[in-house]
């Protein structure tokens, strides 16, 4: 499952992290439990799944009709949140017992194709589409999921933002239950789950204008969006998640003026010192973001360097690919706010979904 020798050590390993205390990686056996985990006396105020990079592929022979194999095992990861509601937790993950999801968040890549032009592929990314809006619904009673679904758009959706894809994702917000606040042009959205202020951000966050260097990725608008929706929400200290799909350490490079390797950047630089100037005063309690197919956890300044979470100003979780057809190995995470701590566990597969357990590993901080 796991893809670096850090991570096999990790799987053996509990990892504490909160604001204030000592952050470290101790033996889970024999080791004495957090008082809020595996007991009732702390009820989990919201529970949530976070998916991403499912990567919905049509058959390119025929390309009406779904890759069989990446229609089983989407299928397949549908399934397993639908059923993980009272599920017994493994000791080794922390314990307790699995509660009723709020939703499903999907940190983008929905499909495969759409990030291609002419040919066929404008019929393959419409029948993957309607694949995953079949899988999914929306609302948590229009398709397989039974729980509400919340996506952004990654770079297999539409890197310019101008495919059916992003089209639909506007089509659904119109019809997409609990928002709270979207956007001027219909694509970003922001919603509560009890104490959390969660927001949807698409591809990357950032912005375009005559007098700024092209952007590889259209970030439509999303940084004004995050702006005016922080300014509405109006407490600094309330919980916020935030959800892009593109990671964050790698384009995370100092900025002063526009360079010619700013171009091939997936993320701009100049976004993404604007982004953490924008979320810096607030109570961003987790990132979530897909696209390395990789699971990676750390704590974010703005730079490249990774920080422990508790001198970090946003704690960053980057999900493995969850339903992808190249392989077997697959990932998402549960994620708790209980009492005052947000409990982060990871989900995993190594056979397509037929079965599935948990990392030997749990992520703790403040709230």
């Amino acid at each position: 499952m796991y893809r670096s020798e850090t991570d096999q050590i990790a799987r053996r390993s509990l990892l504490l992290s909160a604001a204030g205390a000592t952050t470290g990686v101790v033996s889970l056996r024999g080791e004495e439990l957090p008082s809020f985990l595996g007991t009732d006396s702390v009820p989990v105020d919201v529970a949530f799944c976070f998916v991403t990079d499912t990567h919905y592929l049509a058959d390119k022979e025929n390309p009406e009709s779904m890759d069989p194999r990446s229609a089983m095992i989407c299928r397949r990861l549908v399934e397993t949140p639908n059923g993980l509601a009272g599920e017994k937790i493994p000791i080794d993950a922390g314990s307790g017992k699995v509660s009723k999801l709020a939703g499903v968040i999907h940190g983008g890549d929905l499909v495969d194709s759409a990030d291609k032009r002419g040919g066929v592929y404008p019929r393959m990314y419409a029948t993957e589409f309607a694949a995953f809006e079949a899988d999914y619904g929306l609302n948590g009673n229009e398709g397989i999921l039974m729980y509400p679904v919340f996506e952004v758009y990654g770079n297999h959706d539409g890197p310019q933002g101008d495919t059916l894809i992003v089209e639909g994702i506007k089509r659904r917000n119109k019809n997409r239950e609990g928002i709270r606040n979207i956007s001027a042009n219909g694509l970003h959205y922001s919603w509560q789950w009890g104490k959390l202020h969660l927001i949807n951000l698409g591809i990357v966050v950032g912005q375009t204008g005559p007098e700024l260097q092209r952007r590889r990725y259209d970030p439509m608008g999303s940084l004004d969006f995050l702006k005016q929706d922080l300014e509405q929400m109006g407490d600094p200290e309330r919980p916020i998640v935030i959800t892009q799909h593109i990671d964050l350490a790698r384009y995370s490079v100092p900025y002063a003026k526009d360079e010619e390797r700013f171009l091939h950047m997936e993320w701009h630089p100049q976004d993404v010192q604007a982004f953490h100037e924008t979320i810096r005063p607030f109570h961003v309690v987790a990132n979530f973001f897909g696209h390395t197919h990789r699971r990676e956890i750390f704590g974010w300044n703005g730079t490249p360097k990774r920080q422990p979470f508790r001198n970090a100003d946003v704690d960053a979780f980057n999900g493995d690919n969850s339903s992808h057809f190249h392989g077997e190995k697959q990932a998402f995470f549960y994620v708790e706010v209980a009492g005052t701590e947000l409990v982060v566990r990871e989900v995993f597969t190594v056979d397509g979904w037929l079965t599935h357990d948990w990392a030997d590993q749990i992520w703790v901080k403040k709230v």
